[in-house]
């Protein structure tokens, strides 16, 4: 049988195992101009909360009782397409299925022998994309700036932070535990690192840490850690906004800090970003993470759950802060 995982009902707040559905149906077969594929590993991400409500987004949101989607890596079982054939592993927003077919659009074939295959969903994946573009797009580094990174040991920062001290820029990362502390400047070669949930004054513990102001803040999380970044930039700072995982749960919208005077005063420019619209940049992006991965100046760090059923209590583990870099499920 071939197992699927539907949305059960729509969260009210922070997301449980009620909200998810796992049924069973036939193995479908490919027929004419469909591949059957098999899912080997899945990706669970932070803005899949969003698509969970039933609201108008950059992307729709999932239908009740239909199969919840994300980036997965299948192999190839059955062909009737000239350019796939049996073997080949591919990267695709596909349903949680462990088998289903498709007529083939918004499949990428990926090389096993180039990278091992869960990387198609991390570092050379959306994950990779999502911090270098944010990175030198939006937030426009130059040697000898200082960037911050919020969310600095999930999937996105940890690469954000790398890429920052390849061009030259002293680099701080603000993180939830002591462990992921010592991950961020003994592997991934941070400056300073910051655990929010122990520091008192975290206003005062940014400004100790970037004496000379923040010139770039690569916000992943939004919400007070945010706010007391903000607290902190200096004129002409540049702020991409990539999540705001700490509000997603939220059933209420949060009052904080007044934005405009901070960037109006500091002549700053904050910009929201979704990836998918620089898809013109993603050749050229992944041709540079690749050439650094291959000469070893980036590090990548993944989570890796066993089973499709664990599924759920990965996309869960995420909002508890459990994932080193970025979360995946081997099926």
């Amino acid at each position: 049988m071939n197992k699927t995982i539907l949305l059960n009902k729509r969260p009210h707040g922070k997301p449980s195992l009620d909200d998810f559905k796992t049924v069973s149906e036939e193995v479908p077969t490919a027929k004419e101009g469909e591949v059957l594929l098999k899912t080997v590993y899945v990706s669970v991400d932070p803005y899949l909360r969003g698509r969970m409500n039933d609201a108008k987004s950059y992307i729709p949101p999932f239908e009740l009782n239909k199969p919840i989607q994300s980036g997965i890596i299948a192999e190839v079982v059955d062909s009737n397409l000239p350019d796939f054939k049996k073997g080949d592993f591919v990267s695709g927003i596909l349903d949680w299925k462990e088998f289903q077919t498709s007529k083939g659009k918004g499949l990428n074939k990926v090389d096993p022998t180039v990278a091992k295959l869960s990387s198609y969903l991390g570092i050379l994946g959306m994950t990779g994309l999502t911090a270098y573009i944010g990175l030198t797009e939006i937030g426009k580094p130059k040697e000898g700036e200082t960037l911050v990174v919020s969310g600095a040991a999930g999937a996105v920062g940890t690469v954000v932070g790398q890429i920052g001290k390849l061009v030259g820029c002293k680099v701080v990362g603000i993180t939830g535990n002591d462990e992921k502390v010592k991950l961020l400047t003994s592997t991934f070669n941070f400056d300073h690192a910051i655990n929010y949930k122990t520091t008192p004054d975290l206003k005062k513990a940014i400004k100790d840490a970037c004496p000379y102001g923040v010139d770039i803040y690569f916000d992943n999380v939004g919400g007070e850690i945010s706010d007391a970044v903000l607290a902190n930039i200096n004129k002409f700072a540049r702020l991409p906004v990539c999540g705001a995982i700490s509000l997603y749960n939220e059933t209420e919208v949060p009052i904080g800090p007044r934005l405009q005077p901070i960037l109006l005063t500091k002549s700053a420019t904050m910009r929201g970003f979704i990836i998918g619209d620089f898809a013109e940049k993603f050749p050229s992006a992944t041709k540079q993470l690749a050439a650094w991965l291959t000469d070893e100046k980036l590090q990548f760090s993944e989570t890796i759950m066993e089973g499709f059923d664990t599924i759920p209590q990965a996309f869960l583990d995420l909002f508890d802060g459990k994932n080193k870099g970025k979360m995946i499920v081997k099926v």
